[in-house]
């Protein structure tokens, strides 16, 4: 499905009925590295998957926020028929997003569900760094932030087909899009007061072999929120997509209480 929404032409799937669930992918990605988790969930639950602006089959956009991204959800809930709260899944971006979505609209979550992802902002050496490779992107193209990445997101044990079909994926992501993204998630603010703040359920999802948001960052996340914990034995960075039966099973029993 498709939307026009807050400038840009947003899509989308719809998968499953039941309790709604939102699920939000990471950087340079799309909604694609859900599918093998969708597959597993749509027998029991309502799945619904955009592509952020400026990824997937989603319309770029020169500047982004947090902010724009948390809207663009609302719009594509709307487009889906959920004008009611649901859970939120976000892996890495797309929990940033997700967080940014908690702050702004908090009567839309039912529960929030973190996947390799984690609240605290940028140091200014890191956000610098996303500011140079965002330009980079633009002059040189999306197969900068592919190579550089494709190495740090998998298991030691990820196959190199595994391996090459995502950077093929990222490289294909628009270099607008990628640059937007880097800066939003340059500026994006601090969430870990919101975290403490929360009254909604918890779920914190991370691979064992996770080395951009180690198991000790989603430790220290749901302890916070006093959430759940589930680490991923032999995943990385791309839980979801590395192990997703045992992503779907941890978010399906987490979503089953809050459709109690």
């Amino acid at each position: 499905m498709e939307i026009d929404a807050n400038g840009v032409r947003l899509r989308f799937t719809i998968h499953g009925a039941g309790e709604p669930l939102l699920l939000v992918h990471g950087f340079p990605l799309s909604g694609r590295m859900w599918d093998a988790v969708v597959e597993r969930l749509a027998g029991e639950f309502r799945l619904i998957v955009p592509d952020l602006r400026g990824h997937g089959g989603s319309e770029a956009s020169d500047q982004a926020s947090m902010g724009d991204y948390a809207d663009d959800l609302v719009a594509v809930l709307a487009g889906a028929g959920e004008m009611g709260p649901v859970v939120l899944v976000g892996m890495s971006m797309g929990g940033y997003v997700c967080l940014e979505f908690c702050r702004r609209y908090p009567d839309r979550v039912r529960g929030l569900a973190l996947v390799d992802s984690r609240a605290e902002p940028d140091t200014d050496e890191a956000a610098a760094k996303r500011r140079e490779t965002a330009e980079r992107v633009l002059a040189e193209g999306s197969q900068v932030v592919a190579d550089e990445m494709v190495g740090k997101l998998f298991a030691a044990e990820a196959s190199s087909e595994l391996r090459d079909a995502w950077r093929a994926h990222m490289a294909a992501t628009s270099p607008r899009g990628i640059a937007a993204a880097l800066n939003a998630m340059a500026e994006r603010p601090d969430s870990e007061p919101l975290l403490r703040e929360l009254e909604v359920p918890v779920l914190v999802i991370v691979g064992a072999e996770d080395g951009i948001t180690p198991v000790e960052v989603a430790r220290e996340m749901a302890m916070v929120t006093g959430g759940e914990l589930e680490v991923i034995p032999g995943a990385g960075h791309m839980a979801a997509v590395e192990k997703p039966a045992e992503v779907a099973a941890a978010l399906a029993e987490f979503a089953r209480r809050m459709g109690k």
